[in-house]
């Protein structure tokens, strides 16, 4: 548990005030740096979309979109494919 080499965290943000949502996102991005391989599954798309290097989005338990998480941040289709707009 000293120098894990990854961490999962299953929405981790549920629940929070938006001042602890960021300190998390803060934490997530100094574990990041050291190296720490992350996977998270979050509802809060765009703080998990800025922190990640690759996403996935889901939609009825399938995957619709994937790619960076910057280019995913731009592209109009998460609209369509998360929110249903």
């Amino acid at each position: 548990m000293a120098r894990p080499q990854a961490l999962l965290l299953d929405e981790p943000t549920e629940g929070l005030a938006p001042i602890y949502v960021k300190l998390l996102f803060d934490l997530i991005a100094d574990l990041r740096r050291k190296g720490i391989t992350i996977l998270i599954v979050e509802q809060n798309v765009h703080h998990v979309l800025e922190a990640s290097d690759r996403a996935y989005v889901l939609e009825n338990g399938h995957v619709v979109l994937e790619g960076r998480g910057q280019a995913l941040l731009k592209d109009e289709r998460l609209k369509v494919a998360y929110l249903g707009l």
